[in-house]
């Protein structure tokens, strides 16, 4: 279940009370009148079924509510009520199918942005691949690809294609563009420090066969690929965002950018150069199989323009 609230203007509380009151997949609903202040108007609150959201949401915002007004959505984590249970029953489909295309949007637009903290997840989760290559330790490696924030951007350029939000595109693709990079920098960087000070040598390194397979482009790092893009649309549009986890650990976008560092400091400029292949045939894969599971899964008529170009908060 989610909770629904609607600031709404006082000549709009009706019709948004009708559009709440006809679907099947909505119950406890509440009116606040006079509740809001900025906006000024009445307050709406419902709680509604995962696979009745989309539904809704475009009902309200073709009344024109996002512009005059506001809405808000929360995940209820229990909900101990008959009638909510009668809801879900009655609204179409399963939670787990249901795809709240606003919240998908407000999800990956927020993970898709280049700022400070993604430049530090992505910088830090590249020096982590660096000590796993130098140590020649796949649990670091490991630790690397969890901390690693790029699927959000990813996500976010699959959601942009599908949706044709080209806005969405270039915001991912410009976090991307430009975080990878100065993580890399920075990893090289240090890299050059820890050769100098004697914590690793050429040797040490390039005896570290456990962590080969980050290097190592073949069909199966496509495969891979294309499977984490899958799961990982598929996480991300229905209730099941646990998956993520194991997303992030099947990928070696991460790792490869960081071997891709260290090889540079060693003038192997092979494996330098098969890191990056490796870099790219995982990121070009995640983003066409996320890409084909959001287009299957939007295959079902759209009632709303999803053309409005991202808020900025």
């Amino acid at each position: 279940m989610l909770h629904l609230r609607v600031v709404c203007p006082v000549d709009a509380t009706d019709e948004v009370l009708a559009v709440l009151k006809a679907h099947p997949g909505v119950t406890h609903v509440a009116l606040f009148p006079g509740a809001a202040i900025e906006p000024a108007g009445d307050v709406v609150a419902a709680d509604l079924a995962r696979e009745a959201t989309d539904e809704v949401l475009s009902a309200l915002c073709g009344l024109g509510i996002d512009h005059t007004g506001g809405v808000t959505l929360e995940q209820i984590d229990t909900a101990l009520s008959d009638a909510a249970d009668r809801a879900e029953e009655a609204a179409p489909g399963e939670a787990a199918d249901a795809v709240v295309w606003e919240e998908l949007l407000s999800r990956t637009g927020e993970e898709s942005r280049l700022n400070a903290t993604f430049l530090a997840f992505l910088t830090i989760a590249c020096l982590l691949a660096a000590v796993g290559v130098v140590t020649n330790s796949p649990v670091t490696i490991v630790g690397a690809m969890v901390v690693g924030p790029e699927f959000g951007p990813l996500a976010a350029i699959a959601v942009g294609i599908v949706l044709r939000r080209w806005d969405l595109v270039r915001r991912a693709g410009l976090a991307l563009a430009v975080g990878f990079p100065l993580a890399m920098l920075v990893t090289f960087g240090g890299a050059v420090l820890g050769s100098y000070s004697g914590l690793f040598d050429r040797t040490m390194v390039l005896s570290a066969h456990q962590v080969d397979f980050v290097f190592q482009v073949g069909p199966f790092s496509l495969i891979v690929a294309l499977l984490a893009g899958a799961a990982g649309m598929l996480s991300m549009t229905s209730a099941k965002s646990a998956a993520l986890v194991g997303v992030f650990i099947s990928v070696t976008t991460v790792p490869a950018a960081g071997y891709a560092a260290i090889a540079a400091v060693l003038g192997e400029w092979a494996i330098c150069g098969m890191s990056v292949l490796q870099l790219v045939v995982n990121l070009v894969g995640i983003v066409v199989a996320a890409a084909v599971v959001l287009a299957l899964r939007n295959r079902r008529s759209r009632t709303r323009d999803l053309g409005r170009p991202l808020s900025n908060g």
